[in-house]
């Protein structure tokens, strides 16, 4: 049986990988800790080549990305043919980013797997309702804001929203779940109706293999800090890490966290 690799970024996400595959490879592009008896393998962005001839040469077979990795700042000097093709990519969005990304490294025999797949406790049942009760106006404000998280998705913007009241208070774009609940936070309340829903969804037709939309405690603490009254996610589609805290957290909080 040959290994699986643990593209590694940042967060718990990488960690949680390595305690669910037997023998992995942990590899990183930056200082990031390793987990502790785990083969790791530093790698260079401008030098993909190399590291899928490292991953070869270790019985890897398949590749997991996990944690949130940031667009590299690169030296165009020093990129090999592999690294070039990926850059020449850059200008596109996130999603097309990632296809492109899933491509090369399926291109070099490496299956890609989904950190769902290896580890399927992260994300939550259909029906999962944690917290208080769900209102017909909470319902309402995630049907809206899971609507224009539809309608942007050819656009490839991002993978929340806040609509409270029937009125968008926040979409998730580049920077980032925590800058849009720190907007939100900020809209004066003569602007808001209700506190509303947050919703987080992968896009339509996102590959599910990499990017999933994750949530933890600190998406819990930054929906307090914005007066959201509660979360919805779609079941089996959202990793939920830490769920055991954010299910006491979202309770204590008097909130709502709801996977449908």
């Amino acid at each position: 049986m040959t290994r699986t690799a643990i593209i590694a970024g940042s967060g718990a996400l990488p960690q949680l990988m390595a305690e669910a595959l037997p023998d992995p490879l942990y590899v990183t592009f930056d200082d990031a800790p390793v987990p502790a008896g785990v083969e790791h393998l530093k790698a260079r962005f401008e030098k993909l080549g190399r590291l899928f001839k490292d991953m070869k040469a270790r019985d890897v077979g398949a590749v997991v990305f996990a944690g949130a990795v940031s667009r590299p700042k690169i030296n165009p000097m020093r990129l090999d043919r592999h690294a070039l093709k990926l850059a020449l990519s850059m200008k596109k969005g996130d999603d097309g980013i990632l296809r492109e990304v899933i491509a090369l490294f399926e291109s070099q025999g490496f299956l890609v797997r989904s950190a769902t797949e290896i580890h399927p406790g992260l994300v939550l049942a259909p029906g999962t309702h944690w917290g208080r009760k769900v209102t017909k106006e909470d319902l309402e404000d995630a049907a809206r804001a899971s609507k224009i998280l539809t309608a942007l998705s050819p656009l490839d913007v991002g993978q929340g929203a806040v609509c409270a009241g029937g009125m968008i208070l926040g979409i998730e774009t580049l920077q980032g779940t925590d800058a849009m609940l720190r907007f939100v936070a900020e809209t004066p309340e003569r602007l808001r109706r209700a506190k509303g829903v947050f919703v987080k969804s992968p896009k339509a037709g996102q590959d599910m293999r990499i990017d999933v939309p994750t949530i933890g405690l600190g998406t819990i603490d930054a929906v307090i800090k914005a007066g959201v009254g509660g979360l919805v996610i779609p079941p089996g589609e959202v990793i939920v890490l830490d769920r055991d805290e954010v299910k006491v957290k979202v309770e204590e909080a008097g909130l709502f966290l709801l996977a449908q």
